[in-house]
């Protein structure tokens, strides 16, 4: 040792990444050990701009500017860049801000439902030729049975619940819920046979209308609609949580 300070430099460094031709921000990890042309190389499959035609500005972690990466033969290393640090990348080949991210102006591929209904190399010919999904008779008659059985249980449990009624509620993954019986029956929100709950406590979703349609009246965050099978009407009181006591 000869008394003198060593000082280990990582020998990667993580910069953040933005581009004239995209608002979006993007990190990437970089060897300091690269040159800047080949640095610019590595870009390209980044932003998309040609090596060629990138212009490099780098900032600092706080974005303040610090300088231009001009030299092309220089080590990314021999540059101020610290981990955070931000490299923009100028486009100079007269290409659009946000070309490459707008899909409005990619073409779209439309084919006709008789053309599509031709083609062997399809999913749908995948699947009549596998006899799966609606294309298997056994199996579509089953599934068509099963959620007529599914509905019938629902209607017969929905005619069952009375608005008014004390009610418990139990959804899978979600905790047991008291509640009064608002509401029971159709909506236009999705089809099917539905049980409007007013929740003892904000446990709900809405005040009990939904896209603009009102079905009952109570506080936001009170309201929630449930399938009638994961309702049971009985003797639940209200909990007391003390509020009159000192």
């Amino acid at each position: 040792m000869d008394g003198g300070i060593s000082v280990i430099t990582n020998p990667t460094v993580s910069v953040r990444l933005t581009t004239t031709l995209s608002s979006f921000e993007v990190n990437r990890r970089f060897n300091r050990g690269i040159t800047i042309a080949e640095f610019k190389s590595k870009l390209e499959l980044v932003v998309g701009t040609p090596a060629s035609c990138m212009d490099l500005q780098l900032f600092s972690p706080s974005d303040k500017f610090l300088q231009k990466l001009e030299d092309n033969e220089a080590l990314l290393g021999s540059y101020p860049v610290d981990d955070d640090c931000r490299i923009h990348v100028i486009d100079r080949s007269g290409a659009q801000s946000g070309e490459f991210s707008d899909l409005s102006k990619v073409e779209k591929y439309e084919i006709t439902d008789e053309a599509y209904d031709k083609r062997t190399d399809s999913v749908r010919s995948f699947m009549k030729k596998n006899k799966k999904g609606r294309f298997n008779e056994e199996e579509a008659a089953q599934q068509a049975a099963e959620q007529a059985e599914r509905e019938a249980k629902e209607e017969a449990a929905a005619a069952a619940i009375t608005v008014g009624s004390r009610c418990q509620v139990q959804v899978t993954g979600q905790p047991t819920k008291i509640g009064t019986v608002m509401y029971v029956g159709t909506t236009e929100f999705k089809p099917g046979y539905w049980v409007g709950v007013k929740y003892d406590e904000p446990l709900g979703k809405n005040d009990g209308s939904v896209n603009g349609k009102r079905y009952f009246e109570c506080q936001p965050k009170y309201g929630a609609f449930v399938k009638p099978l994961s309702v049971t009407v009985g003797d639940f009181p209200e909990e007391d949580y003390g509020l009159d006591e000192m």
